[in-house]
């Protein structure tokens, strides 16, 4: 994981642990690396990951179990796909479908566009 400098580097490790946590890489129930090896693995202040790792169990995506560490939550995989399908909705697509009805496209052609690049991807997907 590199980086940038523009985020603080504390929402990026959350934002990476949320995508991992999304894609299935961490399971529910699957420890997560300490804020100790964070900071060692990453040169950065153990302080820094534990911000993160706080913010992501007050989301409730993860959970801390004293002395052993910290876990993914159950449910986890299941409210990041909620909170992102509404966010993704509202902050990606109906601009898009709005820019699409502007342009004089219907609803049948938004659709069509879909399923055609949604066959496309599911080939492409498969020969990689």
């Amino acid at each position: 994981m590199e980086f940038d400098s523009t985020t603080p580097i504390y929402i990026q490790i959350a934002e990476e642990l949320r995508h991992e946590i999304l894609i299935g890489a961490l399971d529910e129930g699957d420890q997560v690396m300490s804020t100790t090896k964070y900071a060692t693995t990453y040169r950065i202040n153990p302080a820094t990951a534990a911000k993160a790792f706080t913010a992501l169990v007050d989301e409730g995506l993860l959970v801390k179990k004293r002395g052993i560490g910290m876990f993914v939550a159950a449910g986890a995989r299941e409210r990041l796909r909620t909170t992102g399908r509404a966010r993704f909705i509202q902050d990606s697509l109906l601009p898009v479908v709005e820019e699409a009805l502007a342009l004089g496209l219907t609803p049948n052609d938004l659709i069509d566009a879909i399923h055609t690049h949604a066959q496309n991807a599911g080939t492409h997907t498969k020969e990689h």
